[in-house]
């Protein structure tokens, strides 16, 4: 699938690809041309990819191979045991969690789970969690505390499931129960947004010590096109709302309501896995190795005052 915007850098490649075929197949030398195309590919790649407005990042941040919580958690783990269910009412699959193993650490990974095809879809509820995906989020997070393990989260996922059966069995609940509790998990908790960061659904497993953001991503309490559909009856106006809800890492990071953003491949982070998995990797031992410095207590007081402390305006 290409987004708008990514579409004269393919039909650049396509060229480049041509060019390639015919270098191939006869004896004309192609060498100085391929070169100046492939310098002006990248070229417009930077330009592209360094001035997206707020609304390209949103659609960046929902691309068909953007990287999901289980492609990550997958490049990261040597070993990854998942588990299943919240000991009440049935295993959620949109929200995914389990003990992985990282260069010999050990972590729990928890985190909401989209799918790639229409089977998938169905069957992870498009990333949407019903209240048993968070009480299981709770359940495994409280596990890491007892074996004294940290968690890393993984948010993506356009809200919370709104279905009236999911209201039935205690959604506001759900998630208000995990933020309490997230709030004092005496672990380092890390909370990375690395695709949707919508409403009360992404803040469920979002409170730790260090939140942070993959460079096109969005974090915010309502989606563009839902605020537009409010405030202007239509979905049309989905570019100004998405001004207007500043959602983005760097407009997050401004606001000092995320720690850091992890810059992704040109290109956007489905580009190469492999890289941006490294990067994620590199930001979790880097912000673990500093939290583990701290003794429980000063980690969750600090965790309670800096959310207590988000959107206070000092006097001074």
């Amino acid at each position: 699938m290409l987004l708008e915007f990514e579409k004269p850098i393919a039909e650049l490649e396509a060229k480049l690809a041509d060019m390639k075929d015919l270098a191939a197949i006869s004896d004309v030398d192609v060498s100085e041309a391929v070169k100046s195309l492939e310098d002006k590919i990248k070229e417009l790649k930077q330009e592209t990819f360094s001035n997206l407005t707020r609304w390209q990042r949103v659609q960046l941040s929902r691309h068909a191979d953007r990287p999901y919580t289980l492609d990550y958690i997958n490049e990261l783990c040597d070993e990854f045991i998942e588990l299943h269910g919240d000991r009440n009412v049935r295993d959620d699959k949109a929200m995914i969690g389990g003990f992985g193993s990282v260069d010999g650490r050990t972590m729990m990974f928890v985190g909401q789970q989209k799918g790639r095809n229409t089977k998938q879809r169905q069957m992870r509820n498009f990333g949407m969690a019903n209240p048993e995906g968070y009480r299981k989020a709770l359940r495994l997070m409280r596990l890491a505390e007892k074996f004294k393990k940290p968690v890393v989260t993984f948010i993506d996922t356009p809200g919370a499931y709104p279905g009236l059966e999911a209201e039935e069995r205690g959604q506001g609940e759900a998630i208000a129960r995990n933020i309490q509790r997230m709030f004092r998990l005496k672990v380092p908790v890390i909370c990375i947004i690395i695709g949707e960061g919508a409403s009360g659904g992404a803040l469920g497993i979002a409170i730790g010590d260090r939140v942070l953001m993959l460079e096109n991503t969005w974090y915010s309490v309502i989606s563009p096109e839902s605020c537009s559909t409010i405030l202007w009856r239509s979905r049309d106006y989905k570019e100004q709302a998405a001004e207007a809800l500043k959602p983005t890492a760097t407009d997050m990071l401004k606001s000092k309501l995320i720690d850091g953003i992890i810059k992704e491949p040109v290109g956007g982070a489905h580009t190469d896995l492999v890289d941006m998995t490294r990067r994620i990797k590199r930001a979790i031992f880097r912000h673990l190795d500093d939290l583990e410095e701290l003794s429980a207590e000063d980690r969750v007081s600090e965790r309670i005052e800096k959310f207590t402390s988000m959107g206070v305006v000092s006097g001074e």
